[in-house]
């Protein structure tokens, strides 16, 4: 079965409405295109046959700006989904029960883990669509033009396959496997998923289907060590929390969304990254069990820490206050 019939398949038969790829549309987009430029391609035999000159309005006014509105609406439904259900895990005591409740979802592991498959069917699906229409589109163009354009949406944070919710999916899957109570089998949310340690540097790797493979460095870039109470940058990139405070010059006290607009990633350097900085719950759960020895001493020391910034913090408010 062809990808773009199987991917119709497949948004047709959700219970609701999701946002997705116009993959028809956007292959209708390229046909026109193909159509409209070949008079000038017989007047022009520069131009490879069956393709669009490098500017081509055809494609570029209506191709292009289609497909970033539907990123961002793909991107912004998984997100909010998966925030949902990791926040309904995480939960306890009476919030549990009214999340429950809200959400209507049935009170087991059951529930979670078909809601987290079907979550990460929808992502793995519309990357491999994105993937798909942009290799066609270099393919009509012969240019490069696509992979470029991958490359802009993850400076503006709608690739799909760097949100942090994916990570934290997958280190909530391993979290339920190893579920004390053992009464909980997990299938269906990664062909492979794992927490490896390669020498002292841990990295979260998983496989998802239609050979896509991805490998999460766990090692913060700034203590170099285990990330700590991890936190991800708007641009992908894990950094212990204390670290990443730092990086933007303000205190744990404050948070990460006081950090100046034109704060930059210490990796990446691209500016605006920590207003949208996501806590990893579920993955600072996970090391906290493999990793416990290390943890403890860690959380001994942040939290010397912690209370002297806290002081500090609260001394300079009451001096502000009192005017002195």
């Amino acid at each position: 079965m062809k990808f773009c019939k199987r991917y119709q398949e497949y948004m047709q038969g959700q219970e609701k409405q999701l946002p997705g790829v116009g993959f028809k549309k956007l292959k209708k987009i390229l046909k026109r295109c193909r159509r409209e430029v070949q008079p000038q391609k017989e007047r022009n035999a520069i131009l490879p046959m069956h393709k669009c000159p490098d500017q081509c309005t055809v494609c570029d006014g209506t191709f292009f700006p289609s497909l970033l509105k539907e990123m961002s609406e793909v991107v912004g439904c998984f997100n909010e989904r998966a925030q949902k259900l990791l926040e309904l895990h995480l939960s306890s005591g009476f919030r549990k029960y009214f999340i429950w409740f809200k959400s209507k979802l049935q009170g087991n592991h059951i529930a979670l883990i078909q809601e987290g498959k079907e979550l990460v069917t929808y992502a793995m699906i519309n990357a491999i669509a994105i993937r798909k229409i942009l290799k066609k589109y270099d393919k009509v163009h012969y240019s490069k033009q696509g992979q470029a354009f991958r490359s802009q949406a993850q400076s503006m944070h709608i690739e799909i396959l760097q949100s942090p919710w994916l990570s934290e999916l997958v280190a909530f899957h391993i979290n339920l496997r190893e579920s004390k109570s053992g009464k909980t089998t997990v299938h269906g949310l990664f062909e492979d998923c794992s927490l490896t340690f390669d020498g002292d540097k841990p990295s979260l790797t998983f496989a998802l289907f239609d050979s896509v493979k991805l490998d999460i460095d766990l090692t913060c870039s700034i203590c170099l060590d285990t990330v700590f109470d991890p936190v991800s940058l708007t641009c992908g990139h894990i950094f212990c929390y204390m670290c990443a405070c730092s990086a933007a010059s303000v205190t744990i006290v404050d948070g990460l969304k006081s950090a100046k607009p034109k704060s930059k990633c210490p990796l990446c350097r691209q500016e605006g990254v920590y207003e949208g900085a996501v806590h990893l719950e579920e993955l600072s759960l996970l090391l906290s069990r493999r990793c416990h020895e290390y943890w403890e001493q860690r959380l001994q020391r942040e939290r010397v820490e912690r209370v002297q910034q806290a002081k500090k913090h609260w001394e300079s408010q009451c001096r502000a206050f009192m005017g002195v």
